[in-house]
Order: structure tokens, then sequence, then C-alpha cells
């Protein structure tokens, strides 16, 4: 009991000292919260940037590896002149590896076009993405519908003229109403549209479907050249949920090296792209980023942890008498030690808590002006508290232990 009444009294002399020292208490307060809403701030922008770029990532799936021409390949120096004379994934390269294949729940060859127009009527929508699949376009890519269906094994198989419209397209066309059986008129041809995939929003790699429309690559052979580098041609492979990504990418690379005849020791003309390649670069990216906010508001803390072991100095000089008399009334040194800590903790954890409501305020801020909503998570919370509370006892210690060892006729002399 006697250490939560120490607390207590700790936390009284604190907000004592804030009531008649308000200028002088506020001000050194300042860089404590300076530096927790700087270090906060960033982890809360670096966690919710994580955040919605990770789900962007799991949306292309966890266990997918894309067989592109070009590697993803990040940072400065890209040796584009090794890759250039590499040939685009082929129909022929996708058939083969779809029959020969065993860890793989879904291939698909897959083709995209951008900017074009659909129309239905009198009505139209510009700046759309068609992409062009083969039917296991549902097997490698994570998406739902909203209305109607996917399409048929015959549909796919005979390129019928039919599409699937993103949610955004389905709205600017038929405003609200039914969109599936309407036909409409895209790449110069006449599609029905058989279904409609479910709102997605934008996502911060700009993979959402709202604004695509899918057709069947069977079909996309009668209007475009699907073998031109323009349109980006790449299969797409899911491995099974039970194989690992290393086993898929070991079989695929093995029947790709078989498929182009490519020899023992000779360099691979074909890249295989994964989602952990994303991954690896986002958390090499949030690492800079965490460890910038940490030398920034390092600094702030830094200084502020120097401004509150001046506060409790002068608060031990102003209290020596008193110390003195709870000594000669029988208080241990370390009774005054960890008065003066707590107090010292109390300080930091007002100018902490002020730091994450400014943080908190600078989040509705953001989230009011834009459409990023950051968020302050609990552990972020945690981390502020746990922050403020170290340097408070570092910055208290010293004083403190210099009050924990006046002599009491000394004190109450003076």
């Amino acid at each position: 009991m006697i250490i939560f009444r120490l607390i207590g009294e700790s936390f009284r002399f604190a907000f004592d000292a804030l009531r008649q020292n308000k200028l002088r208490t506020m001000l050194s307060l300042l860089a404590i919260t300076i530096g927790i809403f700087t270090i906060i701030a960033v982890f809360s922008a670096v966690d919710t940037f994580r955040g919605k770029l990770q789900s962007s990532v799991d949306k292309l799936g966890s266990n997918t590896i894309y067989v592109q021409k070009w590697p993803w390949i990040f940072g400065d120096g890209y040796p584009w002149w090794k890759y250039m004379n590499r040939p685009q994934p082929s129909i022929r390269d996708f058939e083969t590896l779809r029959e020969r294949i065993e860890n793989a729940q879904g291939v698909t060859f897959e083709i995209s076009t951008n900017d074009r127009t659909i129309k239905y009527r009198s009505s139209s929508v510009e700046g759309i993405s068609v992409w062009a699949a083969s039917h296991d376009f549902n097997k490698t890519w994570n998406f739902e519908l909203q209305d109607g269906r996917y399409f048929t094994e015959n549909e796919s198989k005979n390129g019928s003229p039919v599409c699937i419209l993103g949610s955004d397209i389905a709205d600017g066309l038929f405003s609200g109403d039914k969109a599936v059986g309407k036909q409409v008129q895209i790449l110069g041809r006449r599609l029905t549209v058989v279904g409609v995939f479910k709102k997605e929003g934008e996502d911060m790699l700009g993979t959402s479907l709202d604004k695509n429309v899918n057709i069947p690559i069977n079909f996309a052979k009668g209007v475009l050249d699907i073998q031109s580098e323009r349109y980006g041609p790449q299969i797409t492979v899911r491995g099974n949920d039970n194989v690992s990504l290393e086993e898929v990418e070991s079989e695929l690379r093995g029947l790709m090296r078989s498929i182009h005849r490519i020899r023992p020791g000779q360099e691979e003309d074909f890249a295989l792209n994964k989602t952990t390649i994303l991954s690896n670069q986002l958390d090499s990216m949030f690492k800079m980023v965490n460890i910038a906010g940490w030398v920034i508001g390092g600094f702030s803390i830094l200084v502020g942890g120097f401004s509150i072991a001046n506060i409790m100095f002068v608060s031990v000089k102003e209290r020596t008498n008193i110390i003195g008399i709870q000594k000669s009334l029988g208080a241990k040194n370390y009774f005054i030690l960890l008065q003066f800590i707590f107090e010292s903790i109390s300080l930091c954890i007002l100018g902490g808590l002020l730091g994450l409501l400014l943080v908190y305020l600078f989040a509705l801020g953001i989230g009011a002006a834009t459409d990023f909503h950051i968020i302050l998570g609990l552990n972020n919370i945690i981390l502020g508290i746990g922050i403020s509370i170290i340097i408070g006892t570092i910055s208290g210690f010293w004083p403190a232990y210099s009050a924990s060892r006046l002599d009491p006729v000394e004190a109450i002399r003076s």
C-alpha cells in the first residue's frame, strides 16, 4: 500500500509543479511531446501503409508465381539490356505448362490493355482496363462476384463474346440497373455481360478490379495480337495450398527450362516473379523509414530528457527542507528516491500523452483531408507510454539519488 501511496503523492507533486510553474513545465515537456509525436506518427503511418500494401500483395496471392519477360528488380541500375531480347511468354508455353505441372491448382495466360472505352447505348465509360485470361483466372486471382457468374468452361474454350465488369463500370453504364444480360460494346465488338465483380476500392498497388473488364483469352485472339509485348503477356501459376512456394517455383523453373530447351548452366530467358519480392522490398523500405523516425524523434526526446532532469533538480532544491523533515521522521532513502523518480515519470507520461493526442488529431486531420486513414494502434500507444516511462526513469534518477543522499539536519537547516 505504501508504494501506491507513494505513486499517488508523486503524481500530486508532478501536477502541483505543472500548476505552479505552468510555462516552465510546459516548455520542458514540449520536447518530450514532439519526440513522442514524431516517433509514434511515423510508426502509425508506416504500420498503416504496410497493412494496406500487404493486403494488396496478399490479393495477388502468397503462393502465386508470374512467368514474365522482365524480372522484378528494385533500385538503381536496372540491367534492361540483359532482358530486352528475351521472348514473351507464349500460348505454347502456357499450354505445355498446364499439361505438365503437378503442384499447381491453377495456370492462366493473361494480357491486359489500358485506356479503352466501353459503351452501352448512349452511355460510355473511358479509361478502363481490359484483361483477357484463360479459364483458370478464378483460381489464380482472389475476387468475388456481386452479381452474375464466372465464365463457363465452354465459353472460355470457344471464345464466346462474354465479359465480367468491374463495379465502377457497371455503375457508370447502368446507373444501378441490373447489368447481367446486357450487351456492351468494347474493342469494336458486342459482348454480353455475365457477371459483375464485387467492389474492392482502390488499393496501394492499383490491383483493383473495379475499373476492369474481363474477357476470355480465346475471344481476345480475334481482336488483339495477344503475343504483342504492348499487352504484357504473362503466365500466372498458383501453387497448391499444401505445397510450399519454393517447391512450386523449383518445379516451374525446371519445366520452363525444358520447354525453352535451355541447357544446364545456360542463363534462363524468362523471369519467375513472386509476391515475396514485393514484401521483402517493402520491409526494407519501411525499416529505413522507421530508423529515420527514431533518429528524428530521438533528438527531441534527448533534449526533453535533459529538460525533465533540470525540472527535477529545481524541484529537489525547492523541497530540500521537506526532504529533511521526511527523513527526520523516519523516511528511508529508497522512499525519497522513488518519490522523485515517480514524479519524473509522471511528467514524462504527461508529455507522452500529449504527443499521442497530437498523433490522434493528426490522424483525424489526414483522414478528413484525404481518403488515407492513419490508424493509431494499441501497440504504438503502449510504445509511446513505454518510451515516456523509460525517459522519466533515466532523467529523474540522478536528481532523485541526490535527494535521497541529503543529510536530514542540513536539509532542514536549508
